[in-house]
């Protein structure tokens, strides 16, 4: 866990949830400013969480095997650059003419171990830390990708009341409860299913937001899968929803890390109308002087 404190920092922690490197938070694509620098700017502690076995976590302790392979196709479909390689959507928030750009974002992912075993290992690990109180009483994680479902399992762990909020930027995976006629997913991107009394903690947080980019298709199934987790944590009292860039916001050609593309600025802009509405952006000292 990295961590960046702010002279006059408000009370919200920032914990920013990768599901490929910690890079993506701290650049926009083109080495522009990232989500670190921007919400450290805005007086919030900024966290960066490498999970266990992952990134700079990487010591196992246990034996783990790691195959090689070539991975820069596979990564252009998977982060929506476009319908197929190598052909790029005619709006996407890319650099596309830059090649060091493209060569950086794709030799910049750490290896991901999408297992059932890494997301209760490192939902173990987070739902520790929060309720430790080391990373502040008041915490909103940021997740992308498969970090979005280990951060929604995390809550239903924490015993504590600290973890305030999650805003997942296109998260494949969700969290299900046990009354449902839905079958556990087998591997790291769910469906996960945990208890119904666990489930509802997710319902006891300030807001939980799902982000999705204008090229994803209504029928996809992380999206339909995010739509029907909102309304059922809605239906025991919480207040979560789905936000779509394009539709909602007007934005278009997002990625999928929408916090690192070319328009990040404007992304940006919506987090910090999810963090105002809730009342996770106070300061401290109770006085909101800038």
């Amino acid at each position: 866990m990295e961590y960046f404190i702010p002279w006059r920092a408000r009370r919200t922690s920032v914990v920013m949830w990768h599901s490929s490197s910690t890079q993506v938070w701290q650049n926009r694509w083109d080495g522009g400013e990232g989500y670190k620098d921007m919400f450290l700017r805005r007086n919030y502690p900024v966290y960066l969480w490498d999970g266990p076995r992952v990134g700079r976590a990487n010591w196992a302790c246990e034996p783990t095997n790691y195959r090689p392979n070539y991975q820069d196709q596979a990564n252009f479909g998977a982060w929506n650059f476009g319908p197929t390689w190598p052909i790029w959507w005619d709006d996407v928030q890319f650099p596309t003419r830059d090649e060091a750009a493209w060569k950086q974002a794709t030799s910049a992912r750490y290896v991901e171990y999408d297992t059932e075993a890494n997301v209760e290992l490192q939902s173990d690990a987070a739902a520790s830390a929060a309720d430790s109180g080391k990373i502040g009483e008041e915490i909103v994680y940021l997740t992308n990708s498969a970090g979005g479902l280990r951060a929604m399992v995390t809550a239903t762990k924490a015993n504590s009341t600290n973890i305030k909020g999650i805003l997942t930027y296109e998260s494949t995976g969700y969290v299900f409860p046990d009354n449902l006629n839905i079958t556990a997913g087998v591997g790291g991107f769910g469906p996960f299913i945990v208890p119904l009394e666990r489930f509802k903690k997710l319902a006891r947080l300030s807001a939980i937001q799902f982000v999705w980019g204008d090229h994803r298709p209504e029928n996809h199934t992380s999206v339909v899968e995010s739509q029907l987790v909102a309304k059922l944590i809605n239906q025991y009292g919480g207040n979560a929803e789905v936000l779509k860039l394009g539709d909602d916001a007007g934005l278009r050609g997002s990625t999928h890390i929408p916090f690192a593309d070319l328009d990040n600025e404007e992304v940006a802009g919506l987090l910090d109308d999810f963090l105002e509405e809730n009342g996770l952006d106070e300061y401290e000292d109770g006085d909101n002087w800038v």
